[in-house]
C-alpha cells in the first residue's frame, strides 16, 4: 500500500485521536485473541444519541463499511446510533432536520451536495447540534458550522490516480461519474485530469441502476477503441467496468477508488490494476469518536481542520493482508 502526500498528516491526525480516546484497550494481537463484546461497559458517561445522515445510493457498499466503523464506535462510547440516507439533496437535507427534531446529541452528514445542506446545518448549529462532516464537500464543512471534517481530499486523491497512471504508461482515460451533481467525484476527476498526461473523458452513469451503467460503459468501450484506462469512482462499479471490458473485447485497465471485498478479489485476479483506499471504516469511527470526545472532553480533533483517511495506492501487492479484513467489512 503507498500512500500519497496526505500521508503524515492523516497519521498524526489518527495518533491524536487515539491518544485522546486513551485507544479503549482495544488495539493488539492481544485483543485479536479475545472474544468481541460489543465495545460494551469501555467507557462510563452519559448515553449520547447521534445521528449519521448520508447521500448513500441504493446497494452502494461502500457506505456499509462506514455504519461499521461508526456502530463499533458506538458500541465503544455508549452511543445510540442512528443512521439514514438519501441519494436525493432534498430528501437527505429533511432526513437531517428529523435528527434535529429528535433532539440528538450529535449529527454526522455527508455534503456531496453541499448547497442543499446548508439551512438546514444552520438549524442544527442553533440548536446547538454539533456537527461532523465526512467523505464529501470538506471545504464547504467549517462555513457550515461543523466541529470538521473526515475524510480524504479528493482533488488529492485524483492527482494520485493521474500519477498512477502516467507511471503505468496509460495515454487516454475514461473517468466514470456515477451520480452527477456530486461534487466529490467531481472533484476526482478533476485531480486525474491536473496530473495525467494523457487525456480523461468524464462519463456519467446511473449508479443506481447496475445493468444500465454496464450497458452504458459497454457503448464507450465499443465506441472508442483508444481508451486504455478506465477509472470508476466507486467499488461496485468496478466490477461492471470488468464485464464490460470483457464483453467488448477492450484491451482498458480498469482502476478504482474504494475497496470492498469484491474489489480485493478482481485485484488478486489481476482484472483490475489498482485501488485508491479512503478507509471508509474510519470515516464512520472517528466521526463517533470525535463527536463524544467534544461532548465528554471538549476536544476539537484537529483544530477544526480537516482530518484526512487517504488515499492510499492499493496493488495486488496489498491483497494477502487485505482479504481477511475486507471479509469483516472494515476495509
Amino acid at each position: 500500500m503507498r500512500t500519497t502526500r496526505t500521508a503524515p498528516r492523516f497519521a498524526a491526525c489518527v495518533a491524536a485521536i487515539l491518544l485522546a480516546a486513551g485507544c479503549s484497550g482495544s488495539g493488539g494481537k492481544d485483543s485479536e485473541d479475545k472474544p468481541d463484546d460489543g465495545g460494551k461497559g469501555q467507557v462510563s458517561g452519559p448515553r449520547l444519541k447521534i445521528a449519521m445522515v448520508t447521500h448513500a445510493g441504493e446497494g452502494d457498499t461502500f457506505w456499509d463499511i462506514v455504519k461499521n466503523g461508526a456502530e463499533r464506535a458506538s458500541a465503544k462510547d455508549n452511543v445510540e446510533f442512528l443512521y439514514s440516507n438519501n441519494k436525493e439533496a432534498k430528501e437527505q437535507a429533511q432526513l437531517v432536520q428529523s435528527a434535529i427534531d429528535k433532539k440528538v446529541d450529535g449529527i454526522v452528514v455527508t455534503l456531496a451536495k453541499p448547497e442543499a445542506m446548508k439551512a438546514v446545518l444552520a438549524k442544527a448549529t442553533a440548536a446547538g447540534i454539533p456537527v461532523v462532516s465526512i467523505n464529501s464537500g470538506s471545504q464547504h464543512s467549517d462555513a457550515f458550522g461543523a466541529l470538521g471534517h473526515i475524510g480524504q481530499d479528493e482533488g488529492v486523491a485524483g492527482e494520485a490516480v493521474g500519477d498512477e497512471l502516467n507511471e503505468r504508461g496509460r495515454k487516454k482515460a475514461l473517468c466514470v461519474i456515477h451520480e452527477q451533481g456530486n461534487v466529490s467525484l467531481e472533484e476526482r476527476c478533476a485531480g486525474v485530469k491536473k496530473t495525467f498526461d494523457g487525456t480523461v473523458t468524464n462519463l456519467n452513469i446511473n449508479g443506481t441502476n447496475m445493468p444500465e451503467s454496464q450497458s452504458t460503459l459497454q457503448a464507450k468501450l465499443d465506441s472508442d477503441r483508444g481508451v486504455d484506462a478506465v477509472v470508476t469512482l466507486g467499488a461496485p462499479f468496478a466490477e461492471a467496468a470488468a464485464q464490460a471490458k470483457k464483453d467488448t473485447g477492450s484491451k482498458a485497465e480498469i482502476d478504482t477508488f474504494d475497496l470492498n471485498a469484491e474489489v480485493v478479489e478482481q485485484l488478486k485476479a489481476k482484472e483490475i490494476g489498482f485501488a485508491v483506499d479512503q478507509q471508509p471504516y474510519l470515516q464512520g469511527y472517528l466521526a463517533i469518536d470525535e463527536l463524544w470526545l467534544h461532548h465528554t472532553n471538549a476536544n476539537v480533533i484537529g483544530g477544526g481542520k480537516p482530518v484526512l483517511t487517504g488515499p492510499a495506492v492499493v496493488t495486488e501487492k496489498d491483497v494477502p493482508r487485505l482479504e481477511k479484513l475486507t471479509a469483516k467489512g472494515t476495509r
